[in-house]
């Protein structure tokens, strides 16, 4: 995880959340070794191949069968495609029984754990297309120096705000806060007794934007931060704010998420990844909203971006076919074929000026990579993060330096 800031030239497609996993072969709680194996020759056979995704629901599923469905009938080499119902569960059931798909999405926070026991075939030197992938996602796939996946595409967060509210607040395109003094002062004018001027989940998924424009994060140059001056400035200023009534959490103010809450109109701005339009289309289509990129900090400019990568199995018998497959899928036609219909930003430049152009009204979130950092992606990180989580549901009314320096005891655990 770079410190500051991850520059890039610019997720997923569905809303990663971070989750205790069971790993088969690696060890839990907040500890863990990593020792990732080594590329070595790609295997090939005549074998069909299977693929297992974790879909976000028939818009997804249905772009994938049709992409895979196009790169059989040109390679001559049958796919199947399964979709998991759990899919950390049945990735590690297919690796302990001997039997894994060929290819399946790999979450940042599985990486380590499935690569430390020697799951996975390191292919990311291999690929044809590896240097159009945005610099940072690719570090969230290399574990000790090795490019283990494609990234296959990523989200990142913006601030989504309720139009009609903002209006109605007397507020103008002027006033979209480039600030947290500007982010307070909007928040505040949209605050009424019927809604929260700001909303987010109480997570370090969502609260971690702040401690990037703070200049802090988790994990920076193979060390733990998480117990440093910036990430408690950051958290004293949310904290601040969740007290006066201004922010709130979504779950506060009876939303699931803060997709939800800005649909149920019980905020008036949100933090959110680009996969809320689909939520706001389906679920919430009368509302009018605009997409800003998140205001600067004392350190500038920070957000948090999620992706997956296509991972292969070390035990595949047709890697080289598995491989061919994932250049296709990571093309740039196959990208924007999969952002049209399931909402993710293409996971590679030469796909960006063709993305911006058919989504002009997101570009913020498109925008927002070009500073984002990553959840840690270390074995035992999930944990971590999880028990992070839980603490946050207290900040108004905690100490930020006390939840930090938990949080820094236990990510030491896990990092070396």
């Amino acid at each position: 995880m770079t410190r500051h800031i991850t520059r890039t030239v610019l997720g997923t497609g569905a809303v990663l959340l971070t989750s205790t996993l069971v790993l088969t072969g690696c060890g839990s709680g907040f500890a863990g070794d990593e020792a990732p194996t080594e590329s070595s020759e790609l295997t090939s056979s005549d074998d069909d191949l299977t693929v297992l995704i974790g879909s976000s629901g028939d818009a997804e599923t249905a772009a994938v069968q049709e992409a895979l469905d196009a790169w059989s009938e040109e390679s001559g080499t049958k796919v199947s495609l399964q979709v998991a119902s759990d899919l950390a569960q049945e990735l590690s059931q297919g690796f302990a029984a001997g039997e894994p798909a060929d290819l399946f999405y790999l979450s940042t926070d599985q990486i380590a754990g499935f690569a430390s026991n020697g799951s996975l075939q390191a292919y990311g030197d291999e690929l044809s297309n590896k240097d159009d992938f945005y610099p940072s996602l690719v570090e969230n796939f290399t574990i000790d120096d090795t490019f283990y996946c494609a990234p296959k595409d990523f989200s990142s967060l913006a601030l989504v705000i309720n139009s009609q509210m903002w209006a109605d607040a007397g507020l103008t395109d002027a006033d979209l806060p480039q600030s947290w003094d500007d982010l307070a002062a909007v928040a505040k004018k949209l605050t009424t007794a019927d809604h929260a001027g700001l909303a987010f989940g109480a997570e370090f998924q969502r609260v971690g934007t702040f401690m990037a424009q703070a200049g802090g994060g988790l994990v920076a140059d193979g060390k733990a931060i998480a117990d440093e001056e910036a990430n408690v400035e950051a958290l004293e200023y949310v904290k601040s704010h969740l007290a006066d009534g201004t922010f709130a959490y979504a779950k506060d103010v009876g939303a699931g998420w803060g997709g939800e809450a800005l649909g149920k109109g019980a905020a008036a701005m949100v933090i959110e990844g680009n996969w809320i339009t689909g939520a706001l289309a389906n679920d919430f289509s009368s509302i009018d909203y605009t997409v800003a990129e998140l205001p600067a900090g004392p350190a500038g400019q920070g957000t948090l971006q999620f992706t997956n990568c296509w991972g292969m199995a070390a035990d595949s018998p047709n890697q080289q076919a598995a491989l061919d497959l994932v250049e296709y899928l990571t093309s740039a036609d196959s990208q924007l074929a999969f952002s049209k219909a399931f909402g993710p930003m293409p996971s590679i430049k030469s796909a960006a000026d063709a993305w911006t152009t058919d989504n002009a009204a997101l570009a913020p979130f498109l925008a927002g990579a070009d500073y984002a950092q990553f959840p840690p992606n270390q074995d035992g990180a999930a944990d971590v993060i999880a028990d992070f989580n839980a603490q946050l549901e207290s900040l108004k009314t905690a100490e930020p330096a006390d939840i930090l320096g938990s949080v820094q005891s236990n990510l030491e655990a896990i990092v070396e």
